[in-house]
């Protein structure tokens, strides 16, 4: 066997998952591994054993199956070029979302609204806002309270 691959016992025993449930996430798509032997044996590389170990923490979560293939697909759409998402991305469940970190920013995987916006972004906004309005004795111009005063 090659370093790196792993054989279907080895993954049981390494991520928790059944035989069988490696056996229906390889049918259905959600996890498959990289390698197959010439006799047809799946081999596991590290990756997919991320890929394993994060679809099962989202699962012990009480995050549906269902409910991670929806996330999957959504993210296929909102990140292109996130070709494994269970591997490169950074999911966190709180309550019914599972939130998807990814660069400085986290948004809701079925959706795409963003959760979190960078806080100094707002400080940079603010502070020049505050730069621009003027002084309270700056409102009027000494022009204007003269012809506000003939009025």
């Amino acid at each position: 066997m090659t370093q790196g691959a792993f054989s279907r016992q080895q993954v049981t025993k390494l991520t928790g998952l059944s035989s069988r449930q490696l056996s229906y996430w390889r049918k259905t798509g959600l996890v498959c591994p990289q390698m197959i032997t010439q006799g047809g044996h799946a081999r596991y590389s590290f990756t997919d054993l991320v890929a394993l170990r994060t679809a099962k923490r989202l699962l012990d979560a009480n995050v549906s199956l269902q409910r991670i293939r929806k996330c999957l697909d959504s993210l296929t759409r909102f990140l292109p070029a996130a070709d494994r998402p269970l591997v490169e991305l950074s999911l966190v469940v709180t309550g019914d979302v599972v939130l998807v970190f990814h660069g400085e920013r986290a948004f809701d995987a079925l959706t795409g609204q963003e959760w979190v916006f960078p806080i100094a972004e707002l400080a940079a906004e603010v502070e020049k806002l505050q730069q621009q309005q003027p002084e309270q004795g700056e409102l009027f111009s000494a022009d204007d309270n003269k012809t506000g005063e003939l009025a």
